[in-house]
């Protein structure tokens, strides 16, 4: 199999390149070319470090657990909630090819599958995906939206249970095909439109969850905009009384316009099949070398980081951090988001702090940056203070989204613990 795939940027769909995919076999590979229009443009960028504005093909090496496709066009691909739908829509079309005989006409998923899955309207950021015959991917099909409304929420949430349960009909899969994110993970979500016209995710509960994960979420959220972190928009909405935390998507503009993302993973040319550890004082290298504002989003970093501490949100890999583009080539923070508390795991940041402190979430690895971070010690109190007040509140914050006495107190060892003790003592 052989592709050729135009690459284009936002909703003008200016060209920006040719993605080129071959598979021979199991063995797969992909060049992305830059568009000789684009590397002539006046407001030109690369799309991510690694894909410097050259002209000619520029092939992308593949690692073990790592994408096909260059980063910046890997994180646009389904995440593993998505993969999953997207899987189990294609076995069900291999049983009923094999009833009818036609088994062979179904091929197994490649790389190339999965990427197009993503509908053009959801698919973060600005890339767009158009093939050989000009249709943007994934096309809408007749009589379809692109994109749920809000007031269909209750149908997605059963279609996700359904999916969950190994239950689904191909009416589940048809329902939600195509309406995948590529921010998340494993947990069931769905593109939606609120009822502002906006998109957003829905993030729904798992028939698995032993807590009210959507409802934690949604507290993180709250009191990361409290304590001064730039978070995405969330909120609850209720479906026939079960709580599905609804995220707005902050690569998107009041009108619809689509903004450039790329993950913290991209920007440091790293991949899932990297073995090494990463750290937040690389991002800060990051943000001095391609940031717009690079101090007061480094700052914002070193926030972030004692907000995660005293949360213990500690699943801040390098795809739960990103940047959206600002102007030729110079990019800033995207808004925080995926924050969760996480009551039952060890005190580990998935990405450390800096390499010498390694994962531990302590408030003293956290100050033992700053001079990094080029915050003053003074500054450095200031924003921990408003950190640490804002998450002492979690329970009355907890109480206003009506969660219960039993839904806060299974969440009560993510934000009652020894560094919060810690931070307070440095506050002294």
């Amino acid at each position: 199999m052989r592709r050729a795939i135009a690459v284009r940027l936002g909703e003008s769909g200016a060209p920006l390149g040719t993605l080129r995919y071959d598979q021979q076999g199991v063995r797969e590979s992909a060049a992305f070319e830059y568009d000789a229009d684009w590397l002539a443009a006046a407001n030109r960028f690369s799309i991510e470090p690694g894909l410097p504005l050259v002209a000619g093909p520029q092939f992308h090496r593949k690692t073990r657990d790592g994408s096909v496709f260059h980063n910046a066009i890997a994180d646009t691909e389904p995440d593993g909630w998505a993969r999953r739908v997207i899987l189990r829509d294609h076995a069900k079309r291999r049983q009923e090819a094999r009833r009818a005989g036609n088994e062979s006409q179904v091929r197994p998923l490649n790389a190339m599958d999965y990427l197009l899955a993503v509908d053009d309207v959801s698919r973060v950021g600005a890339l767009r995906l158009q093939d050989e015959e000009g249709n943007y991917q994934r096309a809408v099909e007749e009589g379809r939206r692109s994109t749920p409304p809000l007031v269909e929420i209750a149908q997605l949430l059963a279609a996700t249970h359904a999916i969950e349960t190994n239950t689904e009909t191909a009416a589940d899969l048809a329902y939600l095909r195509g309406r995948g994110t590529s921010l998340g993970g494993l947990r069931p979500k769905c593109s939606v439109v609120d009822d502002y016209g906006r998109l957003a995710i829905g993030k729904f509960p798992s028939v698995n969850d032993d807590r009210s994960v959507t409802k934690g979420e949604v507290l993180a959220m709250t009191l990361a905009r409290k304590a001064g972190v730039d978070a995405a928009e969330a909120r609850l909405v209720n479906s026939d009384g079960v709580p599905v935390a609804l995220i707005r998507r902050f690569d998107r503009t009041r009108d619809g316009g689509r903004l450039m993302y790329v993950s913290a993973a991209t920007m440091l040319g790293a991949d899932p099949g990297d073995a090494s550890e990463h750290s937040y004082t690389e991002l800060v290298d990051v943000l001095r070398q391609h940031g717009s504002q690079p101090t007061i989003d480094i700052e914002e970093l070193w926030r972030r980081i004692a907000f995660s501490i005293l949360i213990t949100n500690v699943d801040d890999h390098l795809h739960n951090h990103g940047f959206l583009h600002v102007d030729r080539g110079q990019w800033r923070l995207a808004p925080a988001f995926d924050i969760n508390p996480f009551p039952e795991r060890m005190r580990e940041l998935k990405t450390w702090v800096s390499e010498e402190t390694g994962p531990e979430a302590t408030i003293d690895a956290l100050m033992s940056v700053i001079a990094y971070f080029r915050i003053k010690k003074d500054r450095a109190k200031q924003i921990l203070a408003q950190v640490e007040g804002a998450v002492s509140t979690w329970r009355d914050e907890g109480q206003a989204l009506g969660m219960t006495s039993q839904e806060l107190d299974s969440f009560a060892d993510a934000f009652e613990h020894t560094e919060r003790k810690d931070a307070q003592r440095v506050l002294q």
